[in-house]
């Protein structure tokens, strides 16, 4: 078993993962996502946006079609290498990390919205784990999708995992990152984190560790965040999984 579900789910596990952008399924939970699929699981990605407010790696040409279907693409074929079964884009708009959202964006648009949008996408699929980031890195998009996948779960009884982010090794990145990108927006949010106290369940996933690094690299349009990380740093985010056991 890849981490405790309730008695009662049957032999097969049906994990969905819900995040807010493309990216979010590799970049955090990658490796659970090849865990769970090398041991048998049927997982799917439900992702809000199509990433539109993202910056874009110098030297990538954005198509025709825009920012949104690039990175669409790449969710796609992400998803591939991580295993996953099923991808549903609910098609909110990127709300971006800082200013006025867009009226049609994922924290502007109404949050009844947003969680039939989730619900359909939870009944499509009829999981018997969710799992969806906990925001502690301070993305407003994130927020918006853990909570409206946690108000989905305990509507449906489903156990909801929120993949964390240690405050310990978040401060780690921190004080990396003041070195060498002092105005990166994030740096201005304040502890980052969720306390390494409330982390019920630690994952050793660095046998994935290889495979997960392909699915980042499909991600070509976006810096990965773990790319100018010491190798230790990367390590602490890429070889194990941290989650909080939330309903």
């Amino acid at each position: 078993m890849i981490f405790p579900i309730p008695d009662g789910c049957g032999p097969m596990v049906r994990l969905q993962v819900v995040v807010a952008h493309p990216d979010d399924e590799t970049f955090g939970c990658g490796s659970l996502l090849l865990a769970a699929a090398r041991a048998g699981a049927v997982t799917a990605v439900t992702c809000a946006t199509r990433g539109e407010a993202g910056e874009v790696r110098a030297g990538v040409e954005v198509p025709a079609g825009g920012l949104g279907a690039l990175r669409e693409r790449e969710l796609r074929e992400a998803a591939q290498l991580l295993g996953v079964r099923r991808i549903d884009v609910l098609g909110f708009r990127d709300s971006g990390m800082e200013g006025e959202p867009p009226p049609d964006s994922l924290v502007a648009a109404d949050e009844p919205a947003v969680r039939a949008s989730v619900e359909d996408a939870v009944d499509a699929f009829c999981p018997n784990v969710l799992v969806t980031l906990d925001a502690s890195d301070g993305h407003r998009d994130h927020a918006r999708m853990r909570d409206v996948t946690l108000a989905a779960g305990r509507e449906r009884g489903l156990p909801v995992f929120l993949h964390s982010l240690p405050r310990s090794t978040m401060r780690r990145w921190a004080e990396h990152m003041a070195t060498i990108d002092p105005d990166l927006a994030y740096l201005k949010l304040g502890e980052l984190g969720t306390p390494d106290e409330e982390i019920s369940v630690v994952l050793d996933t660095s046998a994935h560790l290889e495979q997960r690094w392909e699915a980042i690299r499909a991600h070509r349009s976006q810096s990965s965040p773990f790319d100018e990380l010491p190798d230790d740093l990367a390590r602490a985010f890429l070889a194990s999984d941290h989650l909080v056991a939330a309903t």
